[in-house]
C-alpha cells in the first residue's frame, strides 16, 4: 500500500481511491525494491516490488486533475489465483526470507484493498495461476527435455489432469464470478482488467533451443501451442468477460509483440527460465533441479523486466485516466 502524499496532507475528498488487484504480473516480483522493505515486520510473501506497473503508474499519475490525487491500494500477490481475489485465502510462497514455518496465509484481495462504494478504479491482472500457465511451463519444460511433448499432454490428458479446453472453461467461469463479486464489494468503481504480454515469440524458431535465458528445452512445437492454444485464448477469456460486464479491458499483448522471452537481451520485456534479477531474487527453485546459478542467473520463470511493466504501466495509466475522467 502505498500514497502520493504524506499521509494526513489530503482528505479523502482531495484524492481518488484506485486498489490494484492480481498475481506476480502485477506485483513484480524481482522488479525494483521489495515493498515492504526486506526485513519490515509488515512483509507478507506477496512480493510486491516499487517497479512493478502499479507503482509506475501511481508516480506518472500524481496529480489527477490538478490538485486531487490518485491514493494506490496495492494488494496484488504472487502467485495469486481468480479465487484468491475474491473469496479464498492465499497461502503466499515468496522465497525471499520466508519465516521458520512459511508465509501465513492473507485474507481475499478484495478484503485487504477495502473495496467500498468510496472505491473510483480497481484493476485487475490475474488468471494465469488458475489455469495454472506457470506449472504448464514446468510440465513442458518436464516432457521437453525427454523428447516428449506437452501439447500431447494436455490435449489427451491422463487421469485427473483437465485438457486445455477444460482448464479454459474453467477458468471463464472463476473470472465471471470473481467479477460480480468485485462490482458488489465496490459498486461505483471503474473496473479495469489486464491482460498478458507476448512472453512467447510469434515464431518459435526464434527461441536458442536448450538456452535457460529463453525456454530451455520446450520444444518448438510446444513454444507454439502455448502460444496459440493457451496464452491467446486466456486473454481472449479475459477479454470476453470483461466485455461482459462492460468493463475496460488493457490489452498489453499486442503492444509487446516482439519482446518475448526469446529475443536478445536489450530487446526482451520478459525474462525467460533464468533471467536478471535483483541480488535478493533466489536462483535456485526449491523443490526441482532448476539452477539458474550455474548460467549466472536468477529464476525468473517467464516474467516481465522493468521494460516489460513499463510498457504495462503505459497502458494501464491511459486506463486510469479515461476512467477518472468519465467519474
Amino acid at each position: 500500500m502505498s500514497a502520493l502524499v504524506p499521509l494526513g496532507s489530503a482528505s479523502a475528498a482531495d484524492q481518488y481511491e484506485w486498489a490494484a488487484l492480481g498475481d506476480s504480473y502485477t506485483a513484480g516480483g524481482f522488479v525494483g525494491d521489495p515493498q515492504p522493505p526486506l526485513g519490515d515486520a509488515s512483509r507478507d510473501g506477496c512480493d510486491r516490488t516499487s517497479d512493478a506497473y502499479p507503482g509506475v503508474v501511481e508516480r506518472e499519475l500524481d496529480e489527477f486533475p490538478p490538485g486531487k490525487y490518485v491514493h494506490l491500494t496495492n494488494v496484488s500477490c504472487g502467485n495469486a489465483t481468480i479465487a484468491d481475489i475474491a473469496k479464498e485465502k492465499q497461502k503466499p510462497i515468496s522465497p525471499v526470507q520466508p519465516p521458520a514455518d512459511g508465509w501465513p496465509a492473507v485474507d481475499p484481495q478484495i478484503q485487504r484493498a477495502k473495496l467500498s462504494e468510496q472505491t473510483d478504479v480497481v484493476t485487475i491482472g490475474v488468471g494465469g495461476n488458475s489455469l495454472p500457465f506457470g506449472g504448464m511451463l514446468l510440465k513442458c519444460l518436464e516432457q521437453g527435455a525427454v523428447g516428449k511433448s506437452c501439447r500431447d499432454y494436455y490435449t489427451s490428458p491422463p487421469e485427473g489432469e483437465e485438457s486445455i479446453s477444460d482448464k479454459l472453461a474453467r477458468v471463464q467461469d472463476e473470472y465471471i464470478e470473481m467479477l460480480a463479486q468485485v462490482h458488489q464489494a465496490a459498486p461505483n468503481a471503474k473496473v479495469i482488467t489486464v491482460g498478458y504480454p507476448a512472453v512467447l515469440p510469434e515464431e518459435a524458431g526464434d527461441c536458442n533451443r536448450l538456452a535457460l535465458t529463453e525456454l530451455g528445452s520446450i520444444t518448438r512445437a510446444d513454444v507454439d501451442w502455448l502460444r496459440e492454444d493457451v496464452l491467446k485464448p486466456l486473454n481472449s477469456t479475459i477479454q470476453r468477460v470483461t466485455s461482459f460486464f462492460g468493463d475496460h479491458y488493457v490489452d498489453v499483448y499486442s503492444s509487446s509483440v516482439g519482446h518475448d522471452a526469446c529475443q536478445p537481451a536489450d530487446t526482451k520485456w520478459v525474462e525467460g527460465i533464468c533471467g536478471d534479477a535483483a541480488d535478493y531474487w533466489p536462483a535456485k527453485l526449491p523443490g526441482t533441479l532448476l539452477n539458474c546459478a550455474l548460467v549466472g542467473k536468477r529464476v525468473t520463470l517467464v516474467h516481465p523486466n522493468p521494460e516489460g511493466h513499463a510498457n504495462v504501466a503505459a497502458h494501464v495509466e491511459r486506463a486510469i485516466r479515461i476512467a477518472l475522467l468519465q467519474r
